[in-house]
């Protein structure tokens, strides 16, 4: 091959040493103005283009694999974008693993990955971002925006995610997932969370029992009065360090101790067994059948119309007896309990000094005198005489035009009342009423065992009188607190198990009252440092308007999707991919979503430092 002329004078020029050649380079780069530098060299990704898919709010980032691990599930990611606006997004997918110009399913990358080959292309990650705001003056507002595409990505320091989530609080929930030390929890010392009420939802098997353990032992240590209705006995052996081999693996891996809850007290009623009948505080207690208001016993007991009205008629019938036998009012303090019956609210109690048995014997009366037969022997000892029996007979020939006349209706009254009788619960000499005093001490824990009464009817009746009672006795706390002869109001926690027992979408249209009595406590409750928690693992039981009550949500897993979908609809800030996320939680796990939260959560609840009955 002849040489050109060309390759001859390159020939012609001198050799030169590598350190030559190196230092000219420099002088040609520093001529052009200097090494490459990364635009911002702390960046981990970069925004992606958006796609004929895009959705509002949400984007995809691109980032070396080297990067994967400051992208875990819910990290938090600063975006600035390059049009100079700055913005807040949070992990809802990924990191996916992509390869360098290669689709993930090409033939090349499936056909040698299933050979066993040891093909392995350069590849990237991807995840998808949620926009949360756009940084304003500290402050994270609504987004007008979008980031522009390949804005710079930066992750957040713990410290950092700890601030914008507002995620931790003195009662400690558990961890958020994809971070190992952000705590969840809920803040002690604000009204605007827990006394704005609590929803623990989830299927069987899914934790509740567990949160519900954590939240009750955080809550006492946090000096709050906590009341447990327990229809199972699950939580009375919460004084006791759990022995569950699980539990304590759990709380080993993050650095808590097994311990028992201080200060708790086991209560049952009379003549029904409780589940830990060796607690060390062990009480039985009786219901004041004239502490009930009767409108809540009638919806409670569910009587029909003709039932309904008998009960009336009979329940007034009683209250002329009694004033007649001077049961009450009493002669001795006749002006005093005078002006008790003037100020007396039956929407919020009974009769005073009306027992179950005087209800029952003027029924068992009325039937008879319907039935034109002998008056039967009284039940109730106030009844037995002579002289009170005459006046049970007077009264009855004086109001016999006026009973109605089925006697099938008067029978069918008579035996759901002795329903009420049989467990012996009511106006029980042997025990006293609770004391509510006790009850909302703070730093005391109230187990409420009913898990022996097997009567739904007297469980909801228990629970209905304990929410009068601690409501009336916190509003005379309250006055006090007004007045300033007293410092502070005790902070008590009401928890209500298998609430969709208590309160049912399919009665709730029969059972205003009772939905008035909750939802005025509820409103009460917000001022007065009064938290209500209702637990259930049948939420598409409960009624509509309950939702609108509460605002603090705990979402074990949940997986029929017709329940998703109802509570998608009254359960506000839950974004899409926590609740596709909802059917496959592990037990443990729940979404937290809290009033003092910035967004809800993914979080991993502590395992339960107690006893809980039905695990160990």
């Amino acid at each position: 091959m002849t040489p050109t002329n060309e390759t001859k004078a390159m020939d012609e020029l001198p050799l030169r040493s590598t350190a030559e050649f190196s230092q000219d380079l420099v002088e040609e780069v520093n001529k052009l103005g200097g090494e490459w530098q990364e635009e911002d060299p702390n960046a981990i990704g970069r925004t992606m283009f958006d796609l004929p898919h895009s959705t509002d709010d949400s984007l995809t980032i691109l980032l070396p694999d080297k990067n994967r691990e400051f992208v875990p599930s819910q990290a938090l990611l600063r975006i600035k974008s390059k049009d100079g606006r700055v913005y807040m997004a949070v992990v809802v997918a990924g990191p996916f693993a992509e390869p360098d110009g290669l689709r993930g399913d090409t033939n090349l990358v499936v056909t040698t990955t299933v050979r066993g080959g040891i093909f392995m292309p350069p590849y990237h990650c991807r995840c998808q971002v949620e926009l949360m705001g756009e940084e304003i003056n500290g402050q994270l507002l609504p987004p007008r925006f979008r980031p522009l595409p390949n804005s710079p990505v930066f992750s957040l320091s713990s410290t950092e995610t700890e601030e914008v989530l507002k995620a931790a609080g003195d009662i400690r929930l558990g961890l958020a997932a994809g971070h190992d030390r952000i705590e969840v929890g809920i803040p002690a010392d604000k009204k605007s969370v827990l006394p704005r009420h609590t929803g623990i939802f989830g299927t069987t098997g899914g934790g509740k029992s567990t949160t519900v353990a954590n939240l009750i032992a955080e809550a006492q240590r946090n000096n709050f009065a906590v009341i447990v209705l327990d229809v199972e006995g699950e939580y009375t052996r919460l004084n006791e360090r759990t022995t569950d081999p699980v539990m304590l693996a759990g709380l080993e891996g993050r650095g808590l101790q097994p311990h028992g809850v201080a200060n708790t007290s086991v209560y049952h009623l009379i003549g029904r067994d409780t589940a830990n009948p060796d607690h060390p505080d062990l009480h039985s207690f009786s219901l004041k059948f004239y502490t009930l208001s009767p409108y809540a016993l009638v919806e409670l007991a569910e009587l029909s119309e003709a039932q309904d009205t008998r009960f009336w008629k009979a329940y007034n019938l009683t209250k002329t007896l009694l004033r007649r036998l001077e049961i009450f009012p009493r002669k001795a303090v006749l002006n005093k309990d005078e002006e008790i019956l003037i100020n007396l609210d039956e929407f919020e109690v009974g009769y005073p000094l009306m027992t179950l048995n005087h209800l029952y014997d003027v029924v068992l009366a009325c039937t008879a005198t319907v039935d034109k037969g002998e008056l039967p022997q009284p039940v109730s000892p106030d009844f037995k005489n002579e002289q009170t029996r005459e006046a049970i007979k007077v009264l009855m020939n004086e109001q016999a035009a006026t009973l109605e006349k089925s006697i099938p209706s008067w029978r069918a009254l008579q035996g759901k009342l002795g329903r009420l009788r049989r467990p012996n619960v009511f106006d029980n000499p042997q025990a006293q009423a609770l004391n509510y005093s006790r009850l909302i001490k703070p730093g005391h824990v109230s187990l409420i065992d009913l898990s022996d009464t097997n009567s739904p009817v007297i469980n909801n009746l228990v629970i209905s009188d304990i929410l009068r009672g601690v409501q009336n006795r916190q509003d005379e706390y309250y006055q006090e607190y007004e007045k300033g002869s007293r410092e502070a109001l005790p902070k008590v926690m009401i928890i209500i198990e298998e609430a969709h027992e208590f309160l049912s979408e399919e009665r709730i249209s029969a059972m205003p009252f009772l939905f008035e009595q909750v939802a005025r406590i509820a409103k009460r409750g917000r001022k007065r440092w009064l938290s209500l928690v209702f637990v259930t693992q049948l939420p598409q039981h409960l009624p509509r308007q309950l939702f609108g009550l509460i605002n603090n949500y705990i979402l074990h897993k949940i997986n029929d999707e017709q329940t998703l979908g109802r509570l998608q609809k009254v359960i506000s800030g839950v974004d899409e991919s926590l609740w596709k996320r909802m059917p496959g939680l592990a037990p443990g796990q729940a979404v937290v979503s809290l009033t003092s939260m910035t967004r809800p959560l993914l979080t991993s609840i502590d395992p339960a430092p107690c006893k809980l009955r039905m695990i160990d």
